[in-house]
């Protein structure tokens, strides 16, 4: 069977498994929770159709397993996978829909949209697949950016993690936090670096697959265009959660990029106000 026969059928299936799952569960994060699982098993299944002997599949195979094995332990300390680990703005959204335009939401954009993008991020592997071409050197160079890529996120999700533990301590003790969200680190340059560093890796993968065809013209680029697009979505959406609880947010909005790094000028820093 075609490789990418089998990565739709595979889609179907978490397509129907993940919705089923928030029917009986109510919870509707599971496919946050195979978000960094299934895009592993795509570009896989496109390796192994070559027989593993194709050295472009077999490096995106290891970056993106390591891309998967980093998210997927970050999603799991922040209890994704527990029962209520649900994502709180899905809470928040049910309180703005009736219940059937919730579960419609529910099926076509949470369960069907989102795994078809997972499934199209990868498909610059399927390129590779069909464009056998001898690895060189821009594959290097962008083997060695994703990882720097990679390196960047992790840090920004670490710098998220331990401004969380600090926060809560500081609530559980009874004492004000030293901020209510977080602008150090390299959220001084971004408010959202890690989506930065989350998009621009599946760009390199997508370049990837641009090298193997000798084109920059080709229509898998669809995957990396609507994960961007979903992340400023969720992005905009978060951000106007954030700032309903914290009314100073709106001056780190003003001062601070959203997703792309930017050095901020001299005089920019954002000051939170007495509360």
């Amino acid at each position: 069977m075609d490789a990418l026969i089998v990565c739709l059928w595979i889609c179907a299936g978490t397509c129907a498994a993940t919705w089923i799952a928030s029917l009986i569960s109510n919870e509707h994060s599971w496919v946050d929770r195979i978000w960094s699982i299934v895009p592993v098993a795509y570009v896989a299944v496109f390796a192994a159709a070559a027989d593993f002997g194709d050295t472009r599949l077999n490096v995106l195979v290891g970056l993106v397993l390591l891309w998967g094995a980093r998210l997927t332990f970050n999603f799991a300390r922040r209890g994704g996978y527990a029962p209520g680990g649900e994502d709180y703005r899905w809470a928040i959204l049910r309180e703005r829909l009736a219940p059937w335009q919730f579960q419609v939401f529910n099926l076509g954009f949470i369960t069907v949209y989102q795994n078809i993008i997972l499934l199209l991020i990868t498909l610059p592997a399927y390129t590779a697949l069909t464009h056998p071409r001898a690895f060189g050197v821009l594959d290097v160079v962008l083997a060695v950016v994703f990882l720097g890529l990679l390196a960047g996120e992790t840090v920004a999700d670490q710098q998220q993690w331990d401004f969380h533990r600090r926060k809560h301590t500081a609530l559980a003790e009874g004492r004000e936090p030293e901020s209510r969200f977080l602008r150090t680190g390299l959220f001084r340059y971004s408010r959202h670096p890690n989506y930065f560093f989350e998009q621009a890796q599946w760009w390199v993968v997508f370049a990837f697959g641009a090298v193997a065809a000798g084109s920059l013209l080709q229509w898998t680029v669809l995957g990396a265009f609507l994960l961007t697009l979903l992340f400023i979505g969720s992005t905009v959406f978060t951000e106007s959660i954030t700032r309903s609880r914290y009314p100073e947010y709106a001056n780190y909005q003003a001062n601070t990029s959203s997703i792309i790094p930017r050095i901020r000028r001299r005089g920019q820093l954002a000051v939170e106000p007495p509360r």
